[in-house]
């Protein structure tokens, strides 16, 4: 696969791809190269069966909430500044027009993207758009740091829209806590949003399943866990936290499959003071 990154890499797009209409990116699939889709499609079979058939299903929620929160950041004002942690080959910043993006991901995966979207903006398969790609360990603090900074710069007083998905529970508890509360660091953070497995779902067959499966392919022993209360006090209020029934009610109008037959996996988001309101405001004029 593209620049030694994993087949498992690839197993959001393959989720994303497989539910057009719920997770709106039409994107998906044009990350995953041409070579690769065959081993990809399998493995998510694999996985189907070893763990849960429904990852396209709580992957696309998960991408949609986020993508509906950041075009509503971009509503409230154009000039917002977009930064992914955990980025993947997610396709936020081509699919919306934001001035400039920041990406952050291990440097092996930064690296694969970083090429992968050259490619598909040559092509003309995804639209030209100023991305930066960081390489960083978001365990390390000084590495922390570092993309902290590089955001202040890159941003240059610009409001931002702070993203950190499927990242966070990857981490051990001190520097989870780290990166869900980065957005902070960056000084012009209009809203957060983080996801993130809850204390409750600790105990979760499915999620012990999928631990499993995934600490066969070189994926932390531990996960790191957060209360309701602990994301609401490094990311402050109003917050919304939204799980996977609740994010069902929203785009399915119903509960198709209960949370318990589900990996856990909850999105937070929180509006600086005064922001959320602006938001709402430019979505109402949109209308």
């Amino acid at each position: 696969m593209q620049g030694g990154v994993g087949l498992t890499a690839y197993l959001v797009n393959e989720s994303r791809l497989r539910r057009p209409d719920l997770a709106e990116d039409t994107l998906a699939g044009a990350w995953i190269p041409e070579d690769g889709r065959p081993e990809v499609r399998a493995l998510w079979q694999e996985f189907a069966e070893a763990v849960y058939p429904y990852d396209d299903l709580v992957v696309s929620l998960r991408g949609r909430i986020i993508a509906d929160t950041l075009a509503e950041a971009l509503r409230a004002d154009p000039e917002t500044v977009l930064v992914v942690c955990g980025a993947g080959f997610s396709s936020y910043p081509w699919l919306l027009r934001f001035p400039v993006a920041v990406e952050v991901d291990l440097p092996e995966m930064a690296e694969a993207k970083r090429r992968r979207a050259a490619e598909l903006m040559a092509a003309g398969t995804a639209a030209k758009r100023d991305v930066r790609h960081l390489g960083a360990d978001l365990a390390v603090p000084a590495e922390r740091a570092s993309v902290a900074a590089r955001v202040r710069e890159i941003a240059a007083g610009r409001p931002i829209a702070y993203v950190a998905e499927g990242v966070v529970f990857y981490l051990p508890p001190r520097e989870a806590r780290a990166v869900v509360a980065l957005g902070a660091e960056f000084g012009t953070s209009t809203v957060s949003a983080v996801s993130y497995w809850p204390a409750t779902a600790s105990g979760s067959r499915v999620l012990e399943r999928q631990r499993a499966w995934f600490r066969s392919r070189s994926v932390p022993q531990d996960a790191s866990y957060l209360t309701h209360a602990e994301v609401a006090g490094l990311l402050g209020a109003p917050l919304d936290d939204l799980g996977p029934e609740d994010l069902q009610r929203r785009y399915l109008d119903g509960v198709v499959v209960p949370e318990s037959a589900l990996i856990p996996e909850y999105v937070a988001v929180s509006w600086a003071r005064g922001a959320a309101g602006a938001a709402g405001r430019a979505a109402g004029a949109a209308g």
